[in-house]
């Protein structure tokens, strides 16, 4: 295998630590990270349960990426989208959404034009 390490991405080979310790060693490295970096994390077997335990415990703000997938390892690219930042992202679209011409009723607007025939 012949990723390659860049600034900001920190690999994370498992397939070395004990499987008892795996789960608590994988979310104490999330924690550790900041806003901008990457855990490039390795294994031997697709984590479906990790990622589902991921989701549920980071409630969304931990964000993967399949590099490689396959007999010879599993590698998946991990960041932080910190909550903050995905609700403002979130509120922007809304207030874009609410801003934007409406199609309907008479003239456009959203609102129609108050006619009473159509």
């Amino acid at each position: 295998m012949s990723i390659q390490a860049t600034p900001n991405v920190y690999q994370f080979d498992v397939r070395g630590v004990s499987k008892r310790l795996r789960h608590a060693a994988i979310f104490g490295a999330l924690e550790s990270l900041e806003q901008g970096d990457v855990m490039r994390f390795i294994n031997d077997h697709d984590p479906l349960p990790l990622l589902s335990q991921i989701a549920q415990r980071y409630d969304g703000q931990v964000h993967h990426e399949y590099l490689q997938n396959n007999a010879d390892a599993v590698v998946i690219d991990f960041t932080i989208h910190p909550k903050q930042q995905l609700e403002a992202t979130a509120a922007a679209a809304g207030a874009a959404a609410a801003d934007a011409p409406q199609s309907g009723g008479c003239g456009g607007g959203g609102g129609g034009c108050g006619c009473q025939g159509s």
